[in-house]
């Protein structure tokens, strides 16, 4: 978690930047070549400093969200946030791994789900021996809890 943190401070930062420095320097410059209505670059400059301002609001909005996690509220014994579940796939009878991240950290090739997702929401909350049904794009999923390691087992360790 401290991690995504980190990564959304280092991307407001340099989108701050972007906005404070390089953005108003191509206005101006785009300016000086006269014509307003017709200056490609000009409408360009002004297009992605919406952009900046939009994007810096959803990251400062996201990081605030984040910040907010109390880790404390976060069951022990339960699937919540940070917890890695090893589930055993019962149509397929396989074995998975997966660890329920926020949406930004969520990463398929590694097994990485968000909590949000079909698969993330029909886990949280759940309990080893619990047999849970899940509607995925294409079908249903029937996915028993084998194991669980929660975000208080890994900080413990």
């Amino acid at each position: 978690m401290e991690d995504l943190k980190k990564r959304l401070q280092e991307e407001i930062a340099a989108l701050e930047y972007e906005l404070r420095h390089e953005l108003p320097k191509e206005i101006l410059r785009a300016r000086a070549h006269g014509d307003l209505s017709e200056n490609a670059e000009y409408h360009a400059a002004k297009e992605r400093q919406g952009y900046v301002n939009a994007r810096l609001a959803q990251l400062r909005k996201r990081l605030a969200e984040i910040s907010m996690v109390d880790v404390s509220r976060i069951p022990r014994d339960r699937v919540g946030l940070g917890s890695e579940v090893v589930v055993l796939d019962r149509v397929k009878d396989e074995e998975i791994t997966y660890k329920l991240v926020t949406s930004e950290e969520a990463d398929a090739g590694k097994g990485w789900i968000s909590t949000s997702s079909p698969i993330g929401r029909g886990l949280l909350g759940k309990e080893v021996g619990e047999v849970v049904r899940i509607q995925i794009p294409g079908g249903w999923r029937e996915l028993e809890i084998l194991r669980l390691t929660t975000i208080h087992d890994s900080m413990e360790s």
